[in-house]
């Protein structure tokens, strides 16, 4: 039997993503979300909702752009710390010994040593309440080339994202293969 629960945030899993932006001094900041994801297919589009209170959210405001730097396991304390602290009272890349760089498609940074980063544009801004949901265009992606496959995808086990559990506020790793999408379904279609 099913127990109704009061209506809250804890989606399973969220994304673990790191947001880069570019303060009005040129200051380069990045914050850890978990609401997100993709929201269109074409053109490409991703999406990431932000507090207005956030420092992040008034660079991208300015700005009209963000990253999106998915880091691997071996990076979840900076992860995690990027999430607590604010650029307004400190350098997060300073503190952390991560290293900003500059995109060369949109007004933000991106953190090098993540390896796998989306690069966006703002085309829509959609107020939802205490969050700011931020609808960027995917104008570029990069890619460490060690999480390319032959074929130049990236591999999901190579990049090693994590995920988090907003419910016990865990971080966990990505498990096992279960079966292929739009294949392991098709036996209900017989």
């Amino acid at each position: 039997m099913k127990q109704s629960l009061k209506p809250n945030t804890i989606a399973m899993p969220t994304p673990v993503w790191c947001v880069g932006s570019y303060d009005k001094n040129d200051k380069p900041n990045v914050m850890t979300i978990a609401w997100g994801g993709i929201c269109c297919s074409s053109p490409p589009m991703l999406t990431v909702s932000l507090r207005k209170a956030t420092y992040t959210y008034g660079s991208i405001m300015e700005r009209g752009a963000y990253t999106v730097s998915i880091p691997s396991v071996e990076h979840v304390s900076e992860a995690d710390y990027f999430g607590m602290a604010s650029g307004r009272d400190v350098d997060k890349f300073a503190a952390s010994g991560l290293t900003p760089v500059r995109s060369d498609v949109v007004d933000a940074p991106y953190v090098e040593e993540f390896p796998f980063i989306f690069e966006c544009k703002v085309v829509e801004t959609v107020e939802l309440g205490l969050h700011t949901q931020f609808v960027g265009e995917i104008v570029g992606i990069k890619a460490d080339e060690s999480v390319l496959d032959e074929k130049g995808k990236p591999v999901i086990n190579m990049v090693n994202p994590f995920i988090f559990d907003p419910n016990s506020r865990e971080y966990r790793g990505i498990g096992d293969i279960l079966g292929h999408g739009f294949n392991i379904g098709k036996r209900f279609m017989e």
